[in-house]
């Protein structure tokens, strides 16, 4: 069986994970009998009782700190929460407290927590759309993952579960292909179909820090992160289709650790880079990868790296003006020529 959306990868991950081991339990706002704010966690309540699917208080101190205390004990919690807007809450206890208690005690005590949290802008206005990968991947000692794919979400679940350090999981909300219980959430998964890579039910772990070349190219590099991806990759067969322009879209997969090796090597190859993603472009991830590619593949640039990002502003409930502020098809094209010229 063949696991065809991020939603059912992931729960199924999930799932299998519980059966095997008994120290991982879920937690999280309407986790439970809910099933989880956009049904990743359909099902386990009932599968595993409320001892190991716990629905939380509307807190995320709360959520944070139980997991923080759990893991420390030696089990295993994911803990979910709504919207990753709201984990700013609890960034005290996973900035502060769960990235540094490994190193603070010399190694004695880990903190093996998955947090997982969807993010992007789907109509929800300021506070439920933000992309705030930069954030976590700003503080040392947190892992920070974000899939594109039914195959990638599995994949980096299972390496998540092996790994010691809290781990932070950030999906999509228009690629989950699983509508919210609030009402129809919008979705792209039916746009991108053909690109959205199924997972298979064996096991298999996609290791953190390696990147994946979504689509061969040799006239241009476009790093993309998560639903970007996509839309890069049928704008790519576009370009190919109507210019003979061949690009070539890397996938970070995990944002720390940030697999650089694989980027340098596609620049190199093809002189040109463009990077896309729906985070604000102003101290971004997106600014980290153009100054590590300006920096040290300086001499393989025949043009400067150029960045299309959300537009540093609030987010705007219009869906017109949404769209506006995101990194929208024209501005990547307009990128594309530019660099290209």
């Amino acid at each position: 069986m063949a696991y065809t959306t991020i939603a059912q990868a992931l729960r199924e991950t999930l799932y299998q994970q519980m059966v095997r081991d008994e120290r991982v339990f879920v937690l999280g706002q309407d986790v439970g009998i809910f099933g989880g704010a956009f049904r990743v966690t359909e099902g386990l309540y009932e599968k595993f009782g409320p001892a190991r699917v716990r629905d939380t208080a509307i807190s995320e101190i709360a959520i944070a700190g139980l997991a923080m205390g759990a893991a420390l004990t030696g089990l295993r919690p994911v803990a979910e929460f709504q919207f990753v807007d709201f984990m700013t809450n609890a960034m005290d206890q996973i900035c502060n407290h769960m990235a540094k208690f490994r190193l603070m005690s010399g190694g004695r005590v880990t903190v093996p927590v998955i947090m997982r949290a969807p993010f992007g802008a789907t109509g929800r206005a300021a506070q439920h759309s933000q992309s705030l990968e930069a954030w976590f991947a700003h503080t040392p000692g947190l892992k920070v993952v974000m899939p594109a794919t039914p195959y990638d979400a599995r994949g980096l679940m299972r390496a998540a579960f092996q790994d010691l350090n809290p781990v932070i999981f950030l999906e999509h909300k228009m690629l989950y292909g699983a509508t919210s219980p609030g009402g129809a959430a919008a979705s792209a998964v039916g746009e991108f179909a053909q690109s959205m890579t199924p997972a298979p039910e064996d096991d298999y772990e996609v290791p953190f820090g390696v990147a994946d070349i979504k689509r061969e190219g040799k006239d241009l590099t476009i790093v993309a992160t998560s639903l970007m991806v996509h839309r890069l990759l049928k704008i790519a067969e576009e370009w190919q289709s109507a210019h003979g322009i061949s690009i070539e879209v890397v996938d970070p997969r995990t944002i720390y650790p940030l697999d650089m090796a694989t980027i340098h090597r596609s620049v190199a190859k093809t002189h040109r880079c463009l990077v896309v993603a729906e985070e604000s472009g102003f101290a971004g991830v997106s600014a980290e990868i153009a100054a590590q590619i300006s920096e040290d593949s300086f001499d393989n640039l025949d043009a400067p790296v150029m960045r299309v990002n959300a537009l540093h502003t609030p987010h705007p409930f219009n869906y017109t003006c949404e769209a506006f502020v995101l990194p929208n098809e024209a501005r990547i094209k307009q990128a594309i020529q530019t660099i290209l010229m």
